[in-house]
């Protein structure tokens, strides 16, 4: 980034105005050299317009594609019959998040999309107790996963900084606001418009 446009960002990095939409350019690899922060398994990729979040692609083993559309459905399902299983992943504090299969030269490739509001390292510490709560990891279908992945958190959290594609570019029309917060603004807001009826 020039100096110019790094002032700009990390005045917005300050700021966290919400009010206003914004453009975000990140530096190559995903951190601020003024402000980045040293955490427990590397660097902490910072909070952004789009809050904390992570993009990782990796190499699907051969013939494993089918697996992970199984693993979808499986997971539809189980959530269907028993949704209380969704309080596993308030931990996680997630906005979006996102499985993409993209089959390049003969090979598949799997893309796992997040969007949250914890920091990179404690989303894959909090992920564990989701894996616990009975839903099946897609994954072990992933080359270089590690086998020891159930007990071993360093070797998960190395896993997924080897294979996370940091954004260069956000926009974000409400910046920096958490999950929590845009569920309390939608009930504040649907609780105003029942009084308001109430009031015709």
């Amino acid at each position: 980034m020039t100096s110019k446009t790094s002032e700009v960002v990390l005045e917005q990095l300050k700021k966290q105005d919400w009010a206003q939409p914004v453009f975000m350019t990140i530096p190559k690899g995903g951190t601020f050299p003024e402000i980045v922060e040293e955490g427990r398994y590397g660097p902490i990729f910072p909070k952004t317009a789009c809050c904390y979040g992570f993009s990782i692609f990796a190499k699907v083993k051969p013939g494993k594609e089918e697996a992970f559309y199984e693993h979808a459905q499986n997971v539809q399902k189980q959530f269907d019959e028993n949704p209380t299983m969704i309080e596993a992943f308030e931990p996680l504090k997630l906005h979006y998040l996102r499985w993409v299969l993209i089959p390049w030269k003969n090979e598949m490739f799997f893309m796992y999309q997040a969007v949250f509001d914890t920091d990179f390292d404690k989303y894959i510490e909090d992920i564990m107790p989701v894996f616990a709560s009975g839903l099946e990891v897609s994954f072990v279908n992933l080359e270089g996963w590690p086998e020891d992945w159930r007990t071993n958190i360093p070797a998960q959290n190395k896993f997924f900084r080897e294979h996370h594609c940091p954004a260069f570019m956000e926009y974000a029309s409400y910046p920096f606001v958490s999950a929590d917060e845009v569920r309390k603004a939608l009930k504040l807001k649907a609780a105003f418009s029942t009084v308001l009826d109430q009031m015709q």
